[in-house]
């Protein structure tokens, strides 16, 4: 989804398309890191000097809740946030928290496999993988 769209979506629901949660969500689809909200609001605050932090939490959350981002708490009470709202994987380093997303026909054909007998359609889904990557692996940091 571009800017454009956004706006209307924002529009749609009567919200306001202020140019800060344009510029959170440009952001936020430009990278493939999954970021936090504090790289968030340094990285936008560059752009938007005014920009509070608490600015930045309540526009993470309303693009979550319009399903236009998934959080992602991984148990250190930081949140990450991913703009791919497909069926994947996130495989995340134990060492470093780096994530990457993996998107293959056999997640697809698993997530089929599960749902079929359920009984009801889910609203979401995550699959998490852990691993030590290889910098972290040489590192011994897991």
């Amino acid at each position: 989804m571009d800017a454009q769209q956004l706006i209307a979506k924002l529009h749609e629901r009567g919200l306001k398309a202020t140019p800060q949660r344009v510029a959170i969500y440009e952001y936020i689809l430009s990278r493939r890191d999954h970021p936090t909200t504090d790289q968030v609001y340094h990285e936008v605050r560059k752009r938007y000097p005014t920009m509070s932090l608490a600015t930045v939490y309540q526009t993470l959350h309303l693009f979550t809740g319009m399903g236009l981002l998934q959080e992602l708490e991984l148990g250190d009470n930081v949140s990450r946030y991913d703009p791919n709202t497909s069926l994947h994987a996130n495989i995340i380093c134990r060492g470093c928290g780096k994530i990457q997303d993996y998107e293959a026909e056999s997640v697809r054909e698993l997530w089929s496999r599960i749902t079929l007998g359920l009984g009801f359609e889910p609203t979401g889904q995550r699959l998490d993988i852990y691993r030590c990557c290889d910098e972290c692996k040489r590192a011994g940091r897991c």
